[in-house]
């Protein structure tokens, strides 16, 4: 199951865990040994950036080489580099914005050049989610999606600090993290409860011991910052930027902070940026009910063994109690399964594996299903864990301020089981996540306010389970009159563009391409 109202990665990774990963590497070291100060930087910066636009102007130049295969398992158990097009690269950043001139941490990126050199546009710099998705894992992997905009664009992506080559976090090791996550998220009782929070309070404190330098300075804030940086290093006078799911929340950060800088942005399986995590974490759960409904009214147009939302329910509430064999030692739990259901509702490409999963598991085979889950956490079929979910954790919590008790959880139970009798339980319970979180949040919501920006192009889902299709027009809202442009999808999945669909990628692309804002409110189906 999610782990919080935010996840939403893109998949990067099949039924059998496989893509690419790099070996790029980004660690906290101290000083600016990469990149000696300069003058003028020429960015839109506030005095609270804490020496951003100075920074901005470093004379730092990026030291492109081919990737290497991968140290260890990053999102994926594939262990191969991406290919002789790629180049990788590490960004010097400050650890602490407040303080330019003490540490550094490494940023890991990623590109592959512009094959119409003569038209290049610039760089177009790619979030794909999370918090805590690896972009020079995932750019590579879904390239041939970016074809066309390649022609024009470098396109480029990174690691954000905190996550994989970036000195991702670390907590847990990976067999503890097998436990933890196959272990009950839904506790009934007093006893439960305690069992729930005191597990949580370990897995924060394992975050403190092995990552707490960083831990402070992973925040979404930073990571705007950290862009506005690459933007300028890349020789870039505009960001260009393509963000999806929690990607468009960094988007709009970004904007906030450096309004004059945007240059063609889009926003795309869009965050609701207005709502705290309890309303994002029920609004999370309506949309994954409703994909779920979705792929079972699809499901028994095609096929006789389709599984019906009781089914569902009773087979959750089984492995609840007896958990079945999911193949190499281990067994399905009902946490699992719920992982892996949600994972499968993420594109339509994996209803039938969620077909074939849950009617496996109702004879005995969690295999799909587990599988599925594994992906939803990071796991690799080696055994090993990104730091997909840690990452996560480690973000939300520098962001969101809110804290929230066991007894208030509880109390929210009735009305998140209403909103999904499958996955409310669930998402109410991971919002225990930052309960004695070792780092303060920074924001009750984010102010995404832009300002001065040019125009914003924000393309809403109506089938989304992830970032419901409400939230595109709030970002559009709260990125205020004249900046945001919104565009709705009619379709099913996880986000617009990769969905395949041609008048949305016409749409973006010329919007990318040429600078031709769609009109407001285009509908694509």
């Amino acid at each position: 199951m999610p782990r919080s109202p935010r996840v939403g990665v893109l998949l990067a990774a099949t039924v059998l865990l496989l893509a690419t990963a790099t070996g790029c590497d980004g660690d906290v070291g101290p000083g600016h040994s990469e990149a000696a100060p300069a003058t003028d930087t020429g960015a839109s910066a506030s005095s609270s950036d804490g020496g951003t636009a100075r920074l901005a102007a470093a004379a730092q130049k990026l030291d492109w080489k081919p990737c290497p295969a991968p140290a260890r398992s990053e999102d994926s158990s594939a262990g191969r580099p991406p290919g002789r097009d790629w180049e990788c690269a590490t960004l010097r950043a400050p650890l602490d914005y407040a303080h330019p001139d003490a540490d550094t941490i490494g940023i890991a990126m990623i590109r592959a050049k512009a094959t119409d050199q003569a038209h290049r546009i610039g760089s177009l710099i790619f979030n794909f989610g999370g918090p805590g998705g690896s972009g020079i894992t995932t750019l590579p992997a879904f390239a041939d999606d970016y074809r066309t905009l390649r022609s024009r664009y470098d396109l480029v992506s990174f690691d954000p600090r905190g996550v994989g080559r970036s000195s991702g976090v670390t907590c847990l090791g990976d067999r503890q993290l097998d436990a933890y996550y196959a272990a009950d998220a839904t506790p009934t009782g007093q006893d439960e409860e305690r069992s729930l929070v005191g597990r949580i309070d370990q897995y924060a404190t394992a975050c403190q011991k092995n990552s707490g330098k960083i831990l402070p300075h992973v925040g979404t804030t930073n990571a705007a910052r950290d862009m506005d940086l690459m933007r300028h290093v890349l020789g870039d006078a505009k960001l260009h930027y393509f963000g999806i799911s929690y990607g468009t929340e960094l988007g709009g950060i970004y904007a906030h902070l450096f309004p004059k800088n945007v240059g063609r942005a889009l926003l795309d399986a869009v965050v609701d940026p207005s709502s705290d995590p309890v309303q994002s974490a029920l609004a999370q759960a309506g949309g994954f009910q409703l994909a779920l409904g979705n792929y079972m009214a699809a499901c028994v147009k095609t096929s006789d063994n389709c599984p019906t939302e009781q089914q569902i329910t009773g087979l959750l509430d089984r492995l609840g109690k007896d958990p079945v064999p999911g193949g190499s030692g281990r067994d399905l739990t009902q946490s699992l399964a719920t992982s892996g259901i949600a994972q499968s509702l993420y594109s339509k490409d994996f209803w039938d594996y969620l077909t074939e999963g849950v009617e496996d598991a109702e004879n005995g085979d969690g295999k799909i299903l587990l599988a599925l889950g594994d992906s939803m956490n990071g796991r690799g079929q080696d055994g090993k864990y990104s730091s997909l979910q840690a990452s996560l954790n480690a973000i939300t919590c520098a962001d969101f301020a809110q804290r929230y008790t066991a007894a208030e959880i509880e109390g929210k139970v009735p009305e998140f089981r209403k909103a999904s009798p499958v996955f409310g339980e669930f998402m109410a319970w991971s919002l225990l996540q930052c309960t004695g979180w070792p780092v303060k949040g920074e924001w009750q919501t984010p102010d995404v306010s832009a300002k001065g920006s040019a125009p914003v192009l924000v393309v809403g889902n109506t089938g989304d389970p992830a970032t419901p299709y409400e939230g595109a027009r709030k970002m559009v809202q709260e990125l205020g009159p004249g900046v945001g442009v919104e565009m709705t999808y009619r379709g099913e999945g996880h986000g617009a563009y990769d969905s395949g669909n041609a008048c949305v990628k016409s749409a973006v692309d010329a919007y990318l391409l040429e600078g031709t804002v769609p009109e407001a409110h285009k509908i694509c189906s």
